[in-house]
């Protein structure tokens, strides 16, 4: 599911793009989600993550060109497509490495192009992601930016790379749907990220933000064999 947001301190403005963008979509047949923001600090401070984003340079505040560089230090590679009545800033956009410039008006037509060739890209560059229902919102959390996974009764916590989420799930559903993809049951309450795997002995898994998670000892030998599948395959052992 691709994830857009549009940002612009014009609310109608903001509006209208969204619209548009929306209805590109639906006749391209993408599912998406889309959200919007009316200033660069609203933006920032979302606990999502979004595949392209609509950024209007010239807004009160923190500005287009300021809130893209704060964008890029918490993401890194998405997405960007400034949005500007001005064209003064087309060279500025190449120091956060904007996919695109549009200017205001937007054409319609143009506007469509932009967005067929960010999908094609995003789908080649994007990593897998899994996709969580929340507080009637679909998010999108990309694998490698997930530390582990914790069961509490029927909620489980995704712990990420900047954010908790927690949502209402099966800890064996979700287990089952991420076989394969480098995650390990580790304990009965813990799903970890392999990629993130420190160090680790019989009683615990320590992981490179420092935090420990408890390995049953059941689950110490299989365990063991899956890290050192991983690294292997990984690059970290011949």
């Amino acid at each position: 599911m691709l994830s857009v947001a549009v940002c612009d301190d014009e609310i109608l403005e903001c509006c209208n793009l969204a619209a548009v963008i929306r209805k590109l979509l639906e006749g391209m047949r993408i599912p998406y989600t889309l959200a919007r923001f009316y200033s660069g600090r609203e933006l920032l401070e979302a606990k999502e993550t979004f595949d392209i984003i609509f950024l209007d340079i010239l807004m009160e505040g923190l500005d287009g060109m300021e809130t893209a560089r704060r964008w890029r230090e918490q993401t890194g590679e998405r997405l960007l497509v400034f949005v500007s009545s001005s064209r003064d800033y087309v060279f500025d956009a190449y120091d956060v490495e904007a996919f695109q410039y549009l200017v205001k008006p937007v054409d319609e037509g143009k506007l469509e192009r932009v967005l067929a060739r960010a999908v094609e890209k995003g789908q080649h560059s994007c990593g897998e992601y899994l996709t969580i229902s929340k507080e009637r919102q679909w998010r999108k959390v990309f694998l490698d930016r997930i530390w582990y996974f914790e069961i509490r009764g029927r909620q489980i916590d995704l712990h990420g790379a900047d954010q908790i989420l927690t949502y209402y799930g099966q800890m064996g559903e979700l287990e089952a749907q991420l076989r394969g993809r480098d995650f390990f049951r580790c304990h009965k309450g813990y799903l970890v990220n392999l990629k993130h795997v420190e160090t680790y002995n019989r009683q615990e898994v320590i992981l490179d933000n420092g935090e420990r998670i408890p390995i049953a000892r059941r689950r110490y030998e299989p365990f063991c064999q899956e890290i050192l599948a991983f690294m292997r395959k990984d690059g970290g052992i011949l």
